[in-house]
């Protein structure tokens, strides 16, 4: 059994300003993003220019941010949004759901690629070996914060966490959804569009692995406590919000080769 080295979730303070280590990670996230598109753009096939990639980066995080906070509020807290909707606000209570961030992300980037004229899907592709570094680092505040613990368990690795009231161990879910929806699908994205591929199979890939890996690691993890289990005694809301984009993925994927055979591009 090991035990969280219960590291401050407040990196330093600024007068009154207490900057926290999770959104230290945003940060590091969007900043790993931009110097991998940077990257990408030297890609001949690249919708995106070198000069735009600030601007990229900015429509993305505005998108994760606000996606992120109204998905939470609808897909996890609505009855509490109900009952004091000014609760949608006030950030910095806590509340990010990744579901709501890709919605988010999906139209922020749409507004982007209208914007410079260019197609809308190839952009969507371009950004998809961006995400996972930012859902990576993500993960690593939730366990410096404490924060999406893992269901008790007895493996050699369990952990036990301070904050948790229970004292109990428990799978350090947290490092499971770093190393799979962060590091390995990092890997297998990026990998994937080293060469060009038939226009949104990118973003099928993405939206397939990430759907997989979310639904494989809900099994390790805690459900949250004011939703439990949604069906059947265990499938948590994290699942069933997973299972559109491993369909839509994998969907998205054969329509864009059958589309590439059909143009004769592959």
């Amino acid at each position: 059994m090991l035990v969280h080295p219960n590291i401050d979730p407040v990196a330093f303070s600024l007068g009154p300003l207490s900057v926290h280590w999770y959104g230290l990670m945003y940060l590091a996230g969007f900043a790993a993003a931009w110097y991998v598109a940077k990257l990408r753009t030297r890609q001949p096939w690249s919708p995106i220019r070198a000069d735009q990639i600030e601007d990229l980066v900015f429509y993305g995080a505005v998108g994760v941010v606000l996606g992120g906070r109204f998905g939470y509020v609808l897909f996890y807290n609505f009855p509490q949004f109900l009952d004091d909707p000014l609760w949608l606000f006030r950030v910095w209570e806590g509340g990010m759901a990744f579901h709501g961030g890709l919605l988010g992300v999906i139209v922020a980037v749409a507004l982007y690629a209208r914007r410079i004229n260019a197609p809308i899907a190839s952009v969507w592709d371009f950004i998809v070996p961006l995400a996972p570094i930012g859902l990576g680092l993500g993960r690593v505040g939730n366990f410096i914060g404490q924060e999406l613990w893992g269901r008790p368990s007895d493996v050699p690795w369990a952990m036990v966490f301070p904050r948790d009231p229970l004292g109990l161990a428990r799978h350090p879910s947290q490092l499971y959804q770093f190393a799979l929806e962060g590091v390995l699908l990092f890997v297998i994205v990026f990998l994937y569009t080293r060469k060009q591929r038939p226009r949104l199979a990118p973003g099928g890939l993405f939206l397939l692995c990430y759907g997989s890996f979310r639904f494989f690691v809900e099994f390790f993890r805690e459900p949250d406590r004011h939703i439990g289990f949604d069906a059947m005694g265990w499938l948590t809301r994290g699942q069933i919000l997973s299972l559109p984009m491993i369909i839509g993925g994998g969907l998205l994927m054969i329509y864009a080769y059958r589309r590439a055979r059909t143009r004769g591009e592959g």
